[in-house]
């Protein structure tokens, strides 16, 4: 048999090919865009057949006659038992020309060079998002009765197929397969899209819940899921049964699964919370329309829904089709594959495989390093107090990535040495002497600053000093108050007043402000430093409000307990969990790469939870957290006796919140 396949090397496509080629003797021409050629050696080793077997076609999806040369279509005319289109946007995220170009145009083009190569069937790739949001089932043999065509994934696939049914001059045959995740069996996909999409949300809910606490979800719709392997296997086989043309096959799983279920089983493969206790999204329809759209047309309305959806990782559109009221009929599909052993396995048989894939390979942090690159390279980075600790694990990740990092301190000796143990890695970094706690040292770091690099494009407020005394001990210590908010507050307020001009001048600037934990929790003994990292955190919100038309965004960073030299003396955190200046770096990476309001842990956001919902409570757990550890005046780490049982099992349980 002998094949023509556009879209060869996309997440069905490829496959397909390497099912085609299975058979000895198949031969495979594919559509190929010029300069290439990297892409193309990797498919064919994926295929595991060289240029002989599986040879590209050099043209684009856009142009008449997908831009195939006369000379080439001459060559293939009468050669083409098998026309199969994949080629297609399928992102909810692409904007709507792109996708018109793609689905609608592109497949016109499809249809007419299988028509001048006299293709034995077009094999049309649709998708069940062409029936639109119709209410009830729709069947194989409709087409025209799709509705509610109003996201333009839907309309550009009911389009595409359109033109399939009425313009194709060679007999045809069109494919709607469901939402198709990864394979059922390794979970392997190329990237994440459709219900991939609420992955990120479990994530975040397994870090601030244990496994066994029932959590919120959402109840809607019914949605169809299918793992690709299904797709191919029976595209491949239903394209070579005689006597089906003219027809549409649903490749679905013949079980609709409402989207609450269909969390609640990537949950339990997640090992999250169960999503069990689920609102129901047609709730929002009780809503008359016109006060629906009143509210979403306000601007307040409408950058806080963009501000949510970024945070979640979700496309524009997502929430509208919770409530896909559509089941789809596949008794055509299921008749043509009968006897052949194919079958669409159960979503709960290969939810936990496609977890784990997306988890270990396609979950947006492991790439990180790469997102923060693209974001800082060639631009101005000073991280204060960055000669030790988070500052320096900082300073190192940004010089790293092309960042022209700059670091301040007040002892010159550690800076120096920061800066040799940068520059044994291959990179570097530019050091100041500055005490950001004497007002008249601030001023003059400044405008050292502006007069040697112009302008700083992020700034991360690191610099800082704890004490961590009981209020009952410092009745007579008011200078500690001071100290630290000269520091922790006012030389941060210092230096990013001297900074935003510039920022807001170039209309592009980036405040990350090193906070902590326990201004969620109010943690005991550190009333003065959780206040002046407070009195931070609570500027950064007023001037982020002022600012957020201007392209300077803030960020507060509650780190959790972090194992620096700052916490050596006090030995209750001997035995206490805490992150390593890597790992808290990773955060101060994460704020840089998606400039997210606050980041903080899930069990200081429960913290803050518990302050909101329940403050007594929470005073008492903060209180018993107080008595336990206790420690005689003037105490320290050197030849204490280890923490107490009591102290380290509330100190596992409430990881980072004695910071």
């Amino acid at each position: 048999m002998r094949y023509f396949v556009t879209g060869a090397t996309g997440f069905i496509g490829k496959r397909l090919v390497r099912k085609l080629l299975a058979a000895p003797g198949n031969t495979v021409w594919f559509l190929a865009r010029e300069g290439s050629a990297g892409k193309l050696a990797s498919a064919q080793a994926f295929w595991g057949a060289g240029s002989a077997r599986a040879t590209p076609v050099f043209g684009d999806l856009l142009q008449p006659l997908l831009g195939v040369s006369d000379a080439e279509r001459a060559a293939l005319a009468g050669q083409v038992d098998h026309f199969f289109h994949l080629a297609a946007v399928y992102d909810l995220r692409a904007g709507a020309e792109q996708q018109v170009a793609a689905n609608v145009e592109g497949t016109g083009n499809a249809v007419d060079l299988a028509a001048a190569l006299g293709a034995g069937c077009f094999h049309h790739i649709s998708s069940v998002a062409a029936a639109g949001l119709y209410e009830g089932t729709f069947r194989e043999d409709m087409f025209g009765e799709a509705e509610q065509l109003w996201h333009p994934y839907f309309a550009t696939k009911h389009e595409g197929e359109k033109i399939v049914r009425e313009r194709c001059a060679v007999p045809w045959r069109v494919y709607r397969p469901g939402l198709v995740m990864g394979d059922s069996r390794s979970g392997e996909a190329d990237k994440p899209d459709g219900p991939y999409y609420f992955f990120k949300l479990i994530q975040r809910i397994r870090g601030l819940l244990p496994p066994w606490m029932p959590a919120i979800g959402i109840e809607g719709g019914r949605v169809n899921i299918v793992p690709v392997d299904y797709v191919v296997d029976a595209l491949a086989f239903i394209a070579h049964r005689p006597g089906l043309d003219g027809q549409c096959f649903h490749l679905t799983d013949p079980v609709s699964h409402r989207v609450g279920e269909v969390l609640d089983l990537f949950a339990r493969a997640a090992h999250a919370p169960p999503m069990r206790l689920r609102v129901n999204a047609a709730l929002l329809g009780l809503l008359p329309a016109w006060l629906r759209n009143a509210i979403s047309a306000l601007q307040p309305v409408r950058r806080l829904h963009q501000a949510l959806m970024e945070d979640l990782g979700l496309p524009e559109g997502i929430l509208q089709l919770v409530n896909w009221p559509t089941r789809f009929d596949n008794r055509a599909a299921a008749a043509a594959l009968e006897g052949s052993g194919i079958a669409c396995p159960p979503l709960e048989q290969y939810a936990a495989p496609v977890w784990d894939y997306w988890e270990r390979h396609l979950d947006p942090a492991l790439h990180i390093e790469r997102s923060l690159r693209a974001r800082v390279a060639g631009k101005v980075v000073l991280v204060t107090g960055g000669s030790s600790g988070i500052g320096l694990a900082t300073a190192q990740r940004l010089a790293e990535a092309g960042a022209t990092t700059l670091i301040c301190g007040r002892d010159e000796a550690k800076l120096a040495a920061a800066r040799a143990q940068i520059q044994a890695r291959g990179f570097d970094v530019a050091t100041y002497r500055a005490d950001l706690s004497d007002t008249a040292d601030s001023l003059r770091f400044v405008q050292v600053l502006l007069a040697e690099h112009g302008r700083v494009d992020v700034l991360v407020n690191n610099a800082g000093r704890s004490i961590r005394r009981a209020v009952e001990e410092s009745y007579d210590r008011l200078h500690d108050f001071e100290r630290m908010m000269q520091l922790n507050y006012f030389g941060a307020l210092r230096v990013t007043l001297g900074l935003l001009p510039a920022m807001a001048a170039q209309r592009s600037g980036h405040v990350v402000n090193i906070s902590s934990i326990g201004v969620l929790t109010n943690a005991p003994r550190f009333s003065g430093y959780v206040a002046s990292k407070a009195a931070l955190e609570a500027w950064s919100y007023c001037a982020a409000a002022e600012y957020a038309d201007l392209g300077v965004a803030f960020t507060t960073i509650n780190m959790p307990l972090v194992r620096t030299p700052m916490i050596a003396p006090t030995k209750a955190y001997r035995d206490a969990p805490a992150l390593t200046p890597d790992a808290a770096a990773g955060l101060v990476v994460q704020a840089i790469v998606n400039t997210p309001a606050r980041i903080a842990t899930d069990v200081g956001m429960f913290g803050l939870g518990m302050q909101l919902a329940a403050p007594h409570m929470a005073q008492i757990i903060m209180n018993t957290a107080y008595r336990l550890s206790a420690e005689p005046e003037g105490a320290d780490a050197r030849g204490a006796p280890p923490a107490s049982p009591e102290l380290r099992a509330m100190q596992h349980l409430l990881h980072g919140v004695h910071l």
